[in-house]
């Protein structure tokens, strides 16, 4: 089959604990993951889980994880893995819809725009990348901006 791509398994589990409507559905999760696996390189199968979450439990998860007592965008939960045979298993995100809501309206753009720049932010959480130092930083924002320009939507790090 000359001329195909041959893509990895990437399995999603989208969980909504907060109210679902105006949400994006569960295909949008897969596909931006998908977007995020891809320009990390990433050609194994992969699985993840997604929870969706209101303000209360986002706060008292980053609260518990984090030490932070408020609630935060996205929380990365990348699995521990003892040696032995490779897992697809990646982690869990956490997206806090009421924060990406606000934040989505404080930025000018969609919830839709805004849950996909963070949804690929945390699926290269899940992958290793982090922001902590400026090089990785560097490296994990172009890596965001190429992953959503893949499906057509803006650069979020732009101004106006």
């Amino acid at each position: 089959m000359r001329g195909r791509s041959i893509r990895p398994a990437l399995v999603i589990h989208v969980g909504y604990a907060s109210p679902r409507l105006g949400l994006p559905a569960p295909s949008s999760f897969r596909h931006w993951a998908a977007a995020a696996l891809a320009v990390a390189g990433h050609v194994s199968p992969a699985e993840l889980s997604i929870r969706l979450v209101g303000a209360a439990e986002g706060r008292a998860l980053n609260r518990r994880y984090r030490g932070s007592d408020h609630a935060t965008n996205v929380l990365s939960f990348p699995v521990e893995t003892s040696p032995g045979p490779v897992t697809p298993l990646l982690g869990d995100l956490v997206l806090c819809v009421p924060v990406l809501a606000r934040e989505s309206r404080q930025q000018g753009k969609t919830l839709r725009q805004h849950a996909a720049h963070l949804t690929i932010h945390g699926v290269l959480h899940l992958l290793g990348y982090d922001h902590q130092r400026p090089r990785a930083a560097t490296t994990m924002e172009r890596l965001e901006i190429d992953a959503l320009a893949s499906l057509a939507l803006p650069n979020p790090y732009e101004i106006g």
